[in-house]
């Protein structure tokens, strides 16, 4: 009896065409950006900080900053669970610590301002985690990744090429 392979190979979407190289364009601007990621990191766990990144990445829907986070992520150790769960972490908090959770809130809180303020609440529990110098960093860091979101959204940049490490 003999088989034969039947299977043929997945034929995917082209990937749109970035829009603007805006790096190249402005390169005193994206040092300074460098700059800055480089310093909202200090003091903040890395794996805490990853996490950050890819939550606000998910909600800006920026496909470039999921791809590089969630591969810098896994590269430093992370679980696959715990980063496949962050698009649902309020109904799988189990898989988060709450100092985690707090930060997750914070982040969701700064990200998406469509109500013109950050809770108190949320504050306030992100301030019962963390010292005030950290929660400065996890503030400046928030921050940081949703500028990084703006570009990656609206020049149009290209997921799936960047390897792990790439922009360190």
């Amino acid at each position: 009896m003999t088989t034969t392979n039947t299977e043929t190979a997945a034929v995917y979407a082209a990937a749109p065409a970035p829009r603007l190289d805006w790096a190249k364009l402005a390169p005193d601007v994206y040092k300074a950006m460098i700059r800055l990621d480089t310093a909202a990191r200090k003091g903040l766990d890395p794996t805490l900080h990853e996490l950050v990144k890819i939550r606000a990445s998910q909600i800006n829907r920026c496909a470039f900053c999921i791809d590089m986070h969630t591969k810098d992520a896994l590269a430093a150790g992370e679980s696959v669970e715990r980063i496949v769960q962050l698009g649902a972490w309020e109904e799988s908090p189990h898989f988060y610590t709450e100092k985690e959770l707090a930060a997750l809130e914070l982040t969701e809180a700064v990200t998406v301002l469509t109500d013109g303020f950050v809770p108190d609440e949320v504050y306030e529990r992100a301030a019962r985690h963390f010292e005030e110098a950290e929660l400065a960093q996890l503030l400046a860091a928030i921050t940081v990744i949703n500028a990084w979101n703006r570009f990656g959204v609206t020049c149009r940049m290209t997921a799936g090429r960047y390897q792990p490490g790439q922009h360190a």
